[in-house]
């Protein structure tokens, strides 16, 4: 095949996967404003108030380009994501969640595997958050490529700031050792904090010495088992100011988080 044909057959499979990656996106954001607009009916039927939170995103929708003229723009916007889900609903067992991913107009898929064994309360809100649509358009705001070697998502205001509006603990699931191997997933939080967590979580795209503080370690609750080399490639590019710490040259977009 002649690289002109093979360039637009790629771009039209390109093309073929974005757009069913939006429907499903739609759909998601669908149900979760009928969800809320069915809370918001019942409060005033009843005469109470709505709280921030009950059921899901409220945001606006982001952008939507398709992959031949680039990512979607990143949502910039806060969200909230419901309620911190019971830990039991991570069914004490391994779950698979693919971030579709568009990076400097490419799109990308990483496959994580979760453990809803080890680490149940972060997984029930990974899962539950991104059932949601809560990740759908946001951007990884933090490139970390000396020291430690992490990639850093999951907020939806793209500061390091945001979270679903609400926060959990204890920290599960931490090495000892503080030795992250290449492709673990776990949990941000804020220093010397355990009950911090929220929706911000990082990929380790290299064998990481993460010293505890006095809090602990940080919750793994997953990992990487495809798709590493994607984060590779965005620490390779560096960062935009090409500081050691600071956001990725070539912007990342989660336009959605796949889970069974």
């Amino acid at each position: 095949m002649a690289a002109s044909k093979r360039e637009r057959e790629n771009a039209r499979k390109r093309q073929a996967k974005w757009e069913e990656r939006q429907a499903r996106a739609r759909e998601r954001r669908r149900r979760v404003f009928t969800i809320v607009a069915l809370v918001a009916a019942l409060a005033l039927v009843g005469g109470g108030s709505l709280v921030a939170g009950l059921a899901g995103s409220g945001a606006p929708e982001t952008a939507e380009t398709p992959a031949a003229d680039g990512c979607p723009a990143g949502a910039t916007a806060a969200r909230t994501g419901g309620s911190l889900p019971n830990p039991s609903a991570a069914e004490d067992r391994t779950w698979t969640a693919t971030l579709d991913l568009c990076v400097d107009g490419v799109q990308s898929e990483v496959v994580v595997e979760l453990d809803g064994a080890k680490a149940p309360q972060a997984v029930a809100s990974f899962v539950s958050l991104a059932r949601q649509g809560y990740f759908d358009g946001t951007q990884c705001h933090r490139l970390t490529t000396t020291g430690i070697y992490v990639l850093q998502c999951g907020d939806p205001t793209a500061t390091g700031t945001g979270g679903p509006g609400y926060q959990f603990g204890p920290i599960e699931n931490a090495p000892k050792d503080g030795v992250y191997p290449a492709g673990t997933l776990a949990m941000a939080r804020r220093g010397n904090d355990a009950e911090s967590m929220g929706s911000q979580f990082f990929l380790v795209y290299q064998e990481s010495t993460i010293p505890s503080d006095t809090a602990g370690g940080y919750t793994v609750f997953g990992t990487v088992t495809s798709g590493l080399d994607v984060v590779q490639a965005v620490a390779d590019a560096g960062t935009a100011d090409g500081a050691p710490d600071g956001s990725p040259v070539n912007p990342v977009i989660i336009e959605g988080v796949e889970t069974p």
